[in-house]
């Protein structure tokens, strides 16, 4: 078997693979925002590819359909939100640190991503029935992360609590795409932030 050499650089994306990264990702962004304001079902493939500037047929050397990039989405975004809360928990210090740490890091997510938010909400029934349950297995993991650091610092809490706690503080910050928007005005999110961090932390650790 070849040894790598772990002195040796890490191979550089060619400027081509590059590109076609950047194009994928622009049209995961792009289909974020038209699925938040029509609905899956309102968006063609030929919308998506307006939206990046190329073909509906360009689309397909990304993606094998409109239902694969629902897919990438939704999977994606709970793939990373696992990911980012293990990383956490691998890092903080203590518990209550690092529950201090994932109430930012999901709040960093409801402000920075509120139209994934909104297509999971309206749109996770329109993946497939594997997609969906692959979704709903890195939620499930997510909350456990959670709830693990939760118990650590509750330790008299029963799991079906630490559950509800943690499930509804998701609730919690997963509405800030609604609710901080007020009729026509959006709320700055340095003003909405520190609301969240103590509204989330109350739910989380109330007597």
């Amino acid at each position: 078997m070849t040894q790598l050499d772990p002195a040796a650089p890490l191979e550089r994306p060619t400027q081509r693979s590059q590109a076609k990264a950047d194009r994928r990702a622009a049209l995961l962004e792009a289909a974020a925002g038209l699925f938040a304001e029509r609905g899956f079902n309102g968006v063609s493939i030929e919308d998506l590819g307006a939206a990046v500037g190329v073909s509906g047929p360009a689309v397909y050397r990304h993606f094998a359909s409109k239902q694969a990039v629902l897919e990438a989405l939704l999977v994606g975004v709970s793939e990373r939100l696992l990911a980012g809360g293990e990383s956490v928990e691998q890092t903080a210090v203590d518990a209550d640190a690092a529950l201090q740490s994932l109430i930012g890091f999901h709040i960093d997510f409801a402000l920075g991503e509120p139209d994934t938010i909104r297509v999971q909400d309206r749109d996770l029934d329109s993946l497939t029935d594997s997609a969906r349950r692959q979704v709903r297995r890195l939620q499930r993991r997510y909350v456990e992360v959670w709830m693990r650091e939760l118990g650590a610092l509750h330790p008299r809490l029963a799991d079906d609590e630490l559950r509800v706690r943690v499930q509804g503080t998701f609730g919690l910050l997963n509405s800030t795409p609604y609710t901080a928007r007020v009729g026509t005005h959006q709320v700055a999110s340095d003003a909405v932030r520190p609301v969240l961090e103590r509204m989330a932390w109350a739910a989380l650790t109330a007597p």
